[in-house]
């Protein structure tokens, strides 16, 4: 799964699983990963409790499947997320 991935793959996938608004099938899609696939590999690259914590804020949530998602929830990311600041 990921022998063949760069750390900043990695690194990338495990933002992913944990941004409130990215679905499973959006990592599916990128990385081409399922949803137990992707709980493998968060189980594999993150510290046991730091996967405690994961699951259990996955659990129940709407937004991590694209089919339970509200209709008014047209992005992926926090609108603000990847906002450069500026230096003033």
């Amino acid at each position: 799964m990921a022998a063949d991935m760069k750390d900043s793959d990695i690194s990338r996938i495990i933002e992913m699983a944990w941004e409130d608004r990215t679905p499973f099938e959006a990592i599916e899609t990128v990385y081409n990963l399922n949803e137990s696939e992707v709980i493998q590999f968060m189980r594999k690259h993150i510290k046991p409790q730091s996967f405690k914590v994961w699951r259990q804020r996955m659990a129940g949530r709407k937004t991590v499947h694209a089919a339970l998602r509200s209709t008014a929830v047209k992005r992926g990311y926090c609108a603000t997320q990847y906002k450069m600041k500026s230096s003033r």
